[in-house]
């Protein structure tokens, strides 16, 4: 079923792409093309390229919601770890670092001249 939507998915992608780049440009975006009207004249009468560009552009939204669904109820109740096979290790006191003290939280004094950057001695 999933194979099936993505194929799909994947054609509603390719029409939307080809519809899109055969319609004319409508005002000079980067100044290129197009002529008279533009964003001024007011609302065009829809083309057949802008009606296929909408139904494209809902049917791929549709597959979309579609794949997330069924990615979604495929991972349910279920962990990354569980499909490897592998268990997640156990935690333990001594693999948790140790909580520093508020002591070296605190910025040096003001007549301490130790380095503020780790020497390597």
């Amino acid at each position: 079923m999933e194979n099936v939507v993505l194929i799909i998915h994947l054609l509603l992608a390719l029409g939307l792409i080809a519809v899109v780049l055969m319609q004319r440009s409508e005002g000079g975006g980067l100044g290129m093309g197009g002529g008279g009207g533009g964003a001024m004249a007011g609302r065009s009468a829809a083309t057949a390229l802008g009606k296929v560009t909408w139904i494209l552009a809902a049917c791929f939204i549709v597959t979309s919601i579609t794949l997330t669904i069924l990615a979604a109820q495929k991972s349910s109740g279920s962990s990354v770890l569980d499909r490897i096979g592998t268990q997640a290790p156990a935690a333990t006191e001594e693999s948790t670092p140790a909580i520093p003290s508020a002591d070296d939280l605190l910025p040096p004094a003001q007549g301490d001249n130790a380095p503020l950057i780790p020497q390597a001695n």
